[in-house]
């Protein structure tokens, strides 16, 4: 639908490249005065009629001109306004035709043995189906340089060569490629394309046009990622799709992002993360390389997740693939980037000279300076250098083709010892025979990745990071004799460099995957496909501690080892038929299916200390002697559970105006195998109104699109243990029997055949509009998400019952909120592009009810959290009622004159620090750690071959627990180091008086609130290199460049995830900034 209001919008931008003007006289009278020759054109179609027509770089529209003729001929005043513009002009009927002068014979005429091309000027008029003309579409000469744009009365006057084709375009528009031949005249109309609309994107099962979509879905192209030093593949949409929060909770590079959609959905129950499906079989983020990822589209509500059943109750995340397409396929593409990083803020704490002052000022003893002046900081910190490669190769045909790509990321840490290296490589085949009938493909996927351990079982021990921050900056770091400086009379006092340089670890994950999709299409109509699955996880790897380790220095462990393996391995079998089939003005799609999928994980663990070596390390563990004393530990578990499903689909559509998806998924857990109910099922319907194509709308012209939808549907999650539908029996305590040690056996579970899905109903009200051409496009989403049979543990009693918690279908939560996607082209021009899109999110989580008749908790409440020690205290509730994240501790108000706490109590009386018992019912709400709303703000701008990606985003509403500032402000301890701010006066009255010991209170709990810009990137395409070089991209970024907020920690950009978000923890991996340098080669 072509706009009226869209061509005057239009006008401005088409005028700068292609001007036409109107001049109707012979003879003229015609004044202007040191004027630019656009403004005397403008001046001149204002007193006559006739037009100036010429190509955007044929004059300089910006040089000046003066023109005084009276009663003068119409030549002379046009050579006056083209007076030094070496163009020729001619006068055709109401169109003054500008054109460049002729140019030499030896330029003009070039002659080869078979061939002579002459040029010679075409003129042409384009309009869409209902005549009306097209502004500022773009006409280019194939395989030239030359082109233009069509003026306010879509025409074009434009130099080719005899038998040229053109390359008609224009946004909204299906391009058009017109062969001019022996034709002067060329009238061209374009046919609506509807992009937008036509959009393709994932859904469950196979994919569908986006202006078909009756549910709430999400796309970005990969045109449209996150560049950089993105880590896993939920980087590359950070921000992109409203409802999605994707955060980087510290800057660990064994770490991922974190992931939300819509709340929280369980308590007890499997998952709380989005299913993740790499072309069709569940995953990881880091199942495959971010630059191997086509596209990454979001499945948000429950009408669109219930067909993957208990598996899509958090939403589900479908990651295309980049495949080969097209005929006589032959590319190779190479990509590589080189990453700097530092920490993106250094604690203030006191350096030695600090110390010295405060000693001299009476606020430390003097037994505290040992002389020396260590940066802890830099002596544990470094700039991490990292790099990234990728190779991707593309061949074949139609019928059979190929993609391998390789992919190989050195990452280095902040830290001394933090590092991850890994290879992933993925090879796919398609091929397609029987008349194209039957399609057949299969992908071996391949990943290794491998870090360094300072820590049992883990990455990089941050708890080193807590001991450098605390370290008496007067210690050397090592002893005149070269061993370690330790100071073991201080609890929980460590060397934190020989915590590392004492640590000898290693961590091997391996994956490989092979799968197959096979397409049999006997008829038109009908699809069958098959799709099989065989996924393999390994990890193995170990740990040591060595003689010189503080773990034998202080605790006399002589040598510390772990060993440890385990397997995860994921079998899917997924049979699908759909039919589709158009008759007059109705399309019916319907899909049925049967889904199995099995699981085993099995791993074992081993510890052992006390060794005669170091040697060794932790490869030769039986050595030890603990084992042999019975003081070490041996370990082993192994766990099968599958999940089979039934599912059907329906779609219908009636003349692209009345939409309508419906679905059910019949589907069984292992783990409510003893229960009455272990079959669930999860119904949903969507239904969609193209309002813009009802009669009464296609007469106006503000809308291109407008439909409103309306979805309902429910899916469940099973619990996260097995087996809880029976009695259990464990082993206990030990007790001497007969002269033996027997261990016993004892209760630990109760049987609950009543156990069932927990169930997620979802509502979901949603329009989507475009204007402007298609170049506003909004989708606006209200959801209401209600949590029916939440599973929770009660206290029952013991006897009659064998033991004394029971877990139940009970409890009730809810999400509400609201989604805004905003994507505008505020700016399209032959070189220049804008492309803007904002992204708006609120959700409000509450826990509605954890009782009924049969089962009641003890109170309304739960507390969950934790902030170590010494404080040793929860951290959050969730009540009844209330919004989950609640920060509940003491409220503080004041400091008296002595620097001690005034408390908020109970009673809403003010209470001093002596006075105040520090009791639980004294404790409130402080804050919560869920934002209320998220924003983002995304913007592309390409002009000519640079391009240049700004992307922000914030969280707004929320509070964050100050971990860093609970600790190390506080004065109480002289062994640790503080935070210069320990000495800032409270509340602006008085500086904390020693006497408070650590706790935690509303002081430290702070605002959250951040606007980020997280990623600018510039770059530059660098084209026709050459006969082997298609395309050459340079590009350089930076992530983490800006945060603006109140906040006094490192980063606010912690995990808003569960049930206790908004804590930034004393030893979390601190944040990061990176700064990329990359290049992206086509051959």
């Amino acid at each position: 639908m072509k706009l009226s209001i869209s061509k005057r919008l239009l006008t401005a931008m088409s005028l700068a490249c292609c001007i036409s003007l109107s001049v109707n006289a012979v003879k003229v009278t015609f004044n202007v005065r040191n004027v630019k020759v656009i403004q005397a054109m403008n001046q001149l179609k204002k007193e006559t009629g006739y037009s100036f027509v010429f190509c955007a770089n044929s004059i300089n529209p910006n040089q000046t001109v003066s023109v005084n003729s009276k009663n003068a001929e119409l030549s002379s005043v046009v050579e006056q306004i083209l007076k030094g513009q070496n163009v020729s002009y001619q006068i055709d009927g109401k169109q003054i035709i500008v054109s460049p002068l002729q140019e030499t014979a030896d330029r003009k005429e070039k002659t080869t043995n078979t061939q002579q091309q002459r040029e010679r000027t075409v003129k042409g008029n384009i309009v869409d189906e209902k005549g009306e003309p097209i502004i500022g579409a773009s006409i280019k000469v194939r395989g030239r340089a030359t082109g233009a744009i069509s003026d306010i009365d879509g025409n074009f006057v434009l130099g080719v060569p005899e038998n040229s084709v053109l390359d008609i375009s224009y946004i909204g528009f299906t391009p058009q490629e017109v062969k001019v031949g022996r034709r002067n005249n060329l009238n061209i109309i374009l046919q609506e394309d509807n992009k937008v609309l036509n959009e393709v994107v994932v859904i469950g099962y196979g994919t569908q046009k986006k202006g078909d979509v009756t549910s709430s879905v999400g796309s970005v192209k990969s045109e449209n990622f996150i560049v950089g030093a993105v880590n896993d593949a939920g980087s590359l949409i950070q921000g992109k799709i409203a409802g999605l929060s994707v955060t980087n909770p510290n800057g660990n590079p064994v770490g991922g992002t974190e992931v939300s959609l819509r709340g929280n959905t369980t308590i007890l129950g499997a998952s709380t993360n989005p299913l993740i499906l790499i072309d069709g079989i569940p995953g990881g983020f880091n199942t495959v390389a971010p630059e191997d990822i086509e596209s990454i589209d979001v499945l948000k509500d429950g009408s669109a997740a219930a067909i993957y059943g208990s598996r899509g109750t958090n939403g589900v995340v479908l990651i295309t693939t980049k495949k080969a397409k097209g005929d006589n396929i032959n590319e190779v593409q190479y990509s590589g980037h080189l990453t700097l990083t530092s920490i993106v803020k250094r604690p203030d704490f006191c350096t030695a000279a600090d110390y010295r002052q405060q000693i001299a000022d009476g606020l430390r003893d003097a037994s505290w300076d040992l002389g020396h002046d260590t940066n802890w900081f830099d002596e544990i910190l470094r700039t991490g250098f990292s790099h990234v490669h990728n190779a991707s190769f593309k061949g074949g045909n139609l019928a059979t083709n190929y993609i391998f790509n390789l992919n190989y990321r050195e990452l280095q840490g902040i830290f001394h010892k933090s590092d991850k290296q890994e290879f992933q490589g993925r090879a796919e085949v398609n091929h397609s025979m029987f008349d194209d009938k039957l399609h057949l493909n299969f992908q071996l996927l391949a990943n290794k990745r491998g870090y360094t351990s300072t820590q049992d079982g883990g990455s990089f021990d941050t708890y080193s990071w807590r001991q450098a921050m605390i370290h008496n900056p007067t210690e050397p770091v090592k002893n005149e004799d070269g061993t370690w400086n330790e100071n073991t009379g201080i609890f929980n006092y460590d060397n934190p460099l020989a915590r590392i340089y004492e640590s000898d670890g290693r961590q091997d994950v391996q994956q490989t995957r092979i799968s197959s999709n096979i397409s049999f299409n006997p008829v038109k109509e009908l699809s069958l496909n098959a799709l099989l699955s065989y996924d393999r996880i390994s990890q193995t790897g170990g740990y040591y501690e060595t003689k010189q380790h503080i773990s034998n220095v202080r605790d006399g462990r002589n040598g510390y080892a772990t060993t440890g393996s385990s397997n995860n391995t994921t079998k899917l079998l997924e049979l699908t038929a759909q039919f589709r089939k158009t008759f007059h003005a109705h399309t019916v799609q319907a899909l049925v299916g049967y889904s199995y999928q099995s699981n085993n994980f099995n791993n074992q663990f081993e510890r052992n200390y006390n060794f005669p070596t170091d040697q060794f390390s932790w490869h030769n563990i039986g050595v030890g002697q603990a084992l042999k004393e019975g003081k070490g530990t041996q370990h082993s578990y192994w766990l099968d559970t599958n999940l089979i499903g039934f599912f059907g689909r329906l779609n219908y559509n009636y003349k692209d105006r009345y939409l309508l998806m419906a679905s059910l998924r019949h589907e069984a857990a292992s783990q409510l195998v003893g229960t009455e109910h272990p079959w669930g099922n999860f119904p949903s319907v969507s239904l969609g109104w193209r309002i813009t194509e009802e009669s009464f709308m296609k007469d106006q012209t503000l809308f291109n699109d407008m439909k409103l939808r309306a979805g309902y549907g429910v899916t469940g999650s099973q619990p996260n243990e097995s087996f809880l539908g029976k009695s259990l029996l464990g082993y206990g305590s030990y007790y001497l029997y007969d002269g033996s040690w027997i261990r016993a056996l004892q209760p630990t579970q109760n049987a609950n055949s009543k156990l069932k899905w927990e169930e997620k109903h979802e509502y979901d009200i949603g329009l989507d509009f475009s204007m402007f051409n298609y170049r506003l496009n909004v989708n606006i989403d209200w959801y209401y998400r209600l949590i029916k049979g939440l599973l929770y543990d009660y206290t029952v009693p013991s006897p009659p019952n064998l033991y004394t918690t029971t877990r139940a279908n009970v409890g009730e939560m809810s999400n509400n909120g609201i989604e805004i996607m905003v994507n505008a082209i505020p700016v399209q021009t032959k070189d220049l592009t804008w492309n803007t899109t904002v992204t708006f999110s609120t959700n409000s989580n509450k826990l509605k009810r954890l009782s009924n008749d049969l089962y009641q908790a003890s109170s309304d409440y739960f507390m969950t959290g934790w902030i170590e020690e010494p404080v040793k205290t929860e951290s959050h509730i969730v009540r009844i009622g209330h919004r989950v994240g609640d920060i509940y501790g003491f409220q503080v108000v004041d400091v008296d004159d002595d620097g001690k706490w005034i408390y908020n109590d109970k009673d809403g009386n003010l209470v001093k620090y002596d006075d105040f018992t520090h009791s639980f019912e004294d404790k409130k709400v402080i804050g919560n750690g869920v934002p209320k709303w998220y924003l983002g703000f995304h913007n592309q701008i390409k002009y000519k071959d640079w391009d240049l990606a700004v992307n922000m985003r914030g969280a707004f509403g929320f509070q964050v627990i100050n971990g860093l500032r609970m600790f190390y402000e506080n004065r109480s301890r002289q062994d640790w180091n503080r935070l210069t701010s320990a000495y800032d006066k409270v509340f602006g009255k008085a500086v904390l008086n020693p006497l408070c010991s650590e706790e935690f209170n509303s002081y430290y709990v702070e605002n959250g609130d951040y606007w980020k810009i997280d990623n600018i990137t510039i770059g530059y395409n660098f084209r026709n290199l050459g006969k082997y070089i298609k395309l050459l991209r340079l590009y350089g970024t930076v992530n983490n460049a800006i945060t603006i907020t109140s906040y006094k920690g490192i980063d606010p950009e912690v995990t808003t995830a569960g049930l206790n978000p908004g804590y930034d923890n004393r030893d979390t991996f601190p944040h990061t900034r990176a700064f990329t340098f990359g290049v992206n080669v086509t051959f």
